[in-house]
Parts: structure tokens; sequence; C-alpha cells
């Protein structure tokens, strides 16, 4: 586990780095929010746009540091420590990308941020994806519903599904930069469409179980 933490302070410490490096020369307002045509709709002042996103990094760090420690179920977080620590560096390290994205954006290069960003999303959730069906019963990470906590076999069966529908959305982010404006409907959409029908799902499996 610590040398997933290792890679994740590095990357909170490298944002303060480049938040305090590039801060002489970023401009009084610094974009914060993009629609989904890639166009600038909100702003911070430069403090908060320069370290509003290693700030945040920080109090998530500490976060995925404390779990292991305050999970009524930390037994089963030490068993999959692995893939809870790719969980870790995956969100630390999308989270590092997209502050690069806003601070090269600040500095005038006007980049397609829908282009930039949704690869590196279809990546982190085609490996999420790839990792869940690996999670085991904890009540931090994963697919938490009350049926998936009151059931193992109900949570091994969610997350089986659950996987496949992060893998999907990962590709479908990819594939949806080819839709211009509508690149953020087409990841989005089907992937609330499954995420929904996932719910549903463990909802059934647990009334299932409880019948037999």
């Amino acid at each position: 586990m610590k040398r997933f933490l290792i890679i994740a302070l590095i990357l909170v410490i490298l944002s303060f780095i480049m938040g305090l490096a590039f801060y002489p020369i970023l401009p009084e307002d610094v974009p914060s929010h993009w629609n989904v045509r890639g166009e600038v709709d909100g702003y911070l002042p430069k403090f908060w746009g320069a370290f509003l996103f290693p700030i945040v990094t920080v109090g998530l760090f500490l976060l995925f540091a404390l779990i292991p420690h305050i999970d009524p179920k930390k037994t089963n977080i030490e068993k999959m420590e692995k893939y809870y620590g790719g969980i870790v560096v995956l969100t630390m390290g999308f989270l590092f990308y997209i502050y690069i994205l806003t601070i090269v954006w600040a500095l005038g290069a006007r980049i397609g941020m829908n282009i930039m960003i949704m690869p590196a999303m279809g990546i982190l959730f085609y490996a999420l994806g790839a990792i869940m069906h690996n999670l085991k019963s904890n009540w931090f990470v994963g697919i938490r519903t009350p049926w998936t906590l009151s059931s193992e076999s109900v949570w091994k069966k969610t997350h089986a599904l659950g996987g496949k529908v992060f893998k999907i959305s990962g590709i479908l982010a990819v594939a949806s930069i080819l839709f211009g404006n509508y690149a953020l409907f087409v990841f989005i959409v089907p992937l609330l469409i499954g995420v929904g029908y996932t719910f549903v799902y463990s909802y059934l499996e647990y009334q299932k179980e409880a019948r037999k």
C-alpha cells in the first residue's frame, strides 16, 4: 500500500510545485470550467486557479490514506491492497492530468479540452472496470448499495456487472471524440443508464437470494 500512497503523494507535491512555478505568469482569472462545446464558462481568481486542485488532492490523499484504517471491513482492503492502490493512483493521476490541462490553457494554449479529457476519462473508466471485479466488500470503494453490503454474493455479482459497465463506458469515452459537441452526452447518457441498471440489478439479486 505504501508504494501507491508514495506515488499519490508525489503527484500532490508536483501539483504544488507547478502552482508555485507558474503562479507569477498566470492571468488574474484562471479558467475553471468548460461547457460541452469545450468553451470556458467559469473562472477562478488567480490564487484559487493555481492552488485549488493541489489543495483538493491533499484532502483526497489523506482520505485514501485513512480509509484502510477506519473501514469496518479493513481486512478486506488489506486483501485487495494492489487493487485499492490502483484506484488511488488512477484517481490522483487523472486529477493531476486535468490540473496540467487547466494550467496549459490558462497560459494561452487553446487546446481542445474535450479531445484531451475524454480519452483520459476513457482510460480511467476502463481501468476501474478492470479492477472492479477484484474488489472485496468494504464501505468506501466500489458499488456500495444496501444490498451489496449485505451479501457477499450480491457484491460479487454486482461488481462483475459494474466492471463491464465501466469498461464499455471507457470505450465510449474514447470514441466520443468523434462526435464533437455531443461527446459528453455519448459518454454520460450510457453511463447513467448502466449505473442505474447496476443499482437495480443489485436489489433484484438480493431479493432473489432472500427468497431462497
